[in-house]
């Protein structure tokens, strides 16, 4: 009996590698290669508290930037373990080969946004892409073992529950449409839900959130929902967003709109600390402000032409390249147009600080699980907490190992969701849920959603509108305003009341929520 892993990014490869390295054989299932994930895309970097700036970084600051950063939302014992363990893995993924930029002191890093120091460690604005490409090499050679099975094109279908425990997973050939049961523990790594707002991401095509509406439907936990990261600088292009990285705005880039008829780096007056470095809910809701102005326009800008031609050349070459392909201008020689466009799901599958699910056998690793980043995700973290929690899944399973068992014949028929259906899924969720919320909208909204239930949908259009629903059930009932989730009816932060954890259910075709406490900071 194998272990067996749904998502082969960031999250899937180190699971694998974490549990191929003890001799643990596993499954590792993907609806594509791994060359083709979601990790592949993120730019900016990974962040570790190495201290090779000199300017005295240490895991403890890095634990405050992150827990503050998520307004405080987040499991204090699980970022205490992501930040302590930052160092060690950076240190290994460059063994390993991963080209980071180097100095004569070690692996340079630059600043990224919530963060006071240079911490976050890169491979020019392709760092996903290469941090993948080292984990794919070391899990070829326990593939050549037989340690690690590939199945590079094959859908999730859904969990085998016995008595309320997973017992294995059944997937399918999406290219022949054969049905595999595969018996053992499950580890979910298929990243975030973006799916949910089809073409308004800047996250992977593939990642169309029915996973994790199969999952809430068969009784899995989801958490966090209401808390949807908007990045400040992206670009429409067909089909989704194209990001600009943060390293960008980490390397001089500055914000501006125009005032009057003038440059206004608002950001710079505003935040004079941390300036176009502020988290980034701060400045996509800053952007959104500036732009509702009667004095000023309705675009912001970002002006990299004072970037050092250097720096261009050695950190920002792809970057550059991006922007000339896709908008036919050159940001070394003029300011290029950004708005905030949805990139990171901060809630998922609800987990603890072992990334147990609340069904036994049940893991979560990666974009698809809440752990780690509260109402915020710092840039520079996402990397390191799919590596992190792949690692921390496949550690804990091999401290719970399952017995093997008859898992018979449960076979289900695989749906998919109409593009019609679901485009008007995502401009209801979009309008609902944007930067800026409030009840009126979003229960007009949930009214929506409810009126397209109706006796011809498939299942996988029926779990889609669910995990609809939940997200907007979820904002509805967090009334304050924390971290990506602003409310104009509810503008201040509420401690007493809602520094919790948001859960919500699927059960009996209802959905319910509720307020779980957060655990408290364990004593080291």
């Amino acid at each position: 009996m194998s272990i067996n892993i749904i998502g082969a990014g960031l999250a899937g490869l180190s699971a694998a590698l974490t549990l191929a390295e003890q001799g643990v054989p596993c499954n590792l299932v993907s609806y594509a290669p791994s060359e083709r994930s979601q990790s592949v895309m993120a730019e900016g970097g990974i962040n570790a508290a190495l201290d090779t700036s000199g300017e005295h970084d240490t895991i403890e600051e890095h634990y405050a930037d992150t827990i503050k950063g998520g307004v405080y939302l987040a499991d204090e014992n699980a970022v205490w373990g992501l930040c302590s363990h930052a160092p060690e893995i950076v240190t290994k993924l460059d063994r390993l080969g991963v080209p980071f930029s180097h100095n004569d002191k070690g692996i340079v890093q630059r600043y990224f946004g919530g963060q006071k120091k240079k911490r976050t460690a890169y491979v020019k604005a392709s760092t996903g892409k290469m941090l993948v490409t080292a984990l794919i090499d070391e899990v070829r050679k326990y593939e050549v073992k037989g340690l690690i099975t590939r199945y590079p094109r094959h859908r999730f279908v859904q969990l085998i529950l016995d008595n309320g425990a997973c017992q294995g997973v059944q997937i399918a050939d999406r290219f022949t449409g054969e049905s595999i049961m595969l018996s053992g523990a499950v580890i979910i790594a298929c990243g975030g839900m973006a799916g949910l707002f089809d073409g308004m991401t800047t996250g992977s095509t593939h990642n169309t959130s029915d996973v994790a509406a199969a999952l809430f439907a068969q009784g899995v936990e989801l958490s966090n929902l209401e808390f949807i990261q908007y990045h400040p600088t992206t670009i429409g292009i067909s089909g989704k967003r194209l990001l600009i990285s943060e390293a960008a705005r980490g390397e001089g880039g500055r914000l501006f709109v125009r005032h009057n008829g003038e440059p206004w780096y608002f950001m710079e007056e505003k935040y004079p600390e941390l300036k176009n470095l502020m988290p980034r809910d701060v400045v996509s809701a800053e952007m959104v402000a500036v732009t509702s102005r009667d004095d000023c326009e309705d675009q912001v800008y970002l002006d990299m032409t004072g970037i050092d031609k250097k720096v261009w050349k050695t950190r920002l070459s792809d970057l550059r390249d991006q922007c000339v392909h896709y908008i036919a201008v050159d940001p070394m020689k003029e300011p290029i147009p950004v708005s905030p466009g949805i990139h990171y799901f901060m809630g998922g599958i609800w987990v603890d600080e072992h990334h147990r699910t609340n069904i036994k056998n049940l893991y979560a690793a990666g974009e698809c699980a809440c752990q780690y980043h509260g109402a915020n995700r710092l840039g520079g973290n996402s990397l390191l907490g799919a590596i992190y929690g792949g690692r921390v899944a496949a550690e804990c399973i091999m401290k719970n190992r399952i017995e093997e068992t008859n898992i018979g014949v449960q076979h289900t028929t695989y749906s998919e969701v109409s593009p019609l259906l679901a485009e008007r899924i995502s401009t209801i969720l979009y309008r609902a849920l944007p930067i800026m919320r409030n009840e009126t909208d979003m229960k007009a909204a949930q009214q929506e959603l409810n009126a397209m239930f109706t006796p011809d949908l498939n299942e996988a259009e029926k779990r889609r509108l669910s995990l609809a629903l939940a997200m907007v059930r979820s904002a509805i009932e967090r009334k304050e305003s924390r971290g990506a989730h602003k409310r104009v009816d509810y503008p201040e932060r509420d401690d007493a009341s809602f520094r919790k954890q948001s859960v919500v259910r699927f059960e009996n075709d209802q959905i319910t929520l509720s307020l779980r406490d957060i655990p408290e900071r364990r004593s080291e």
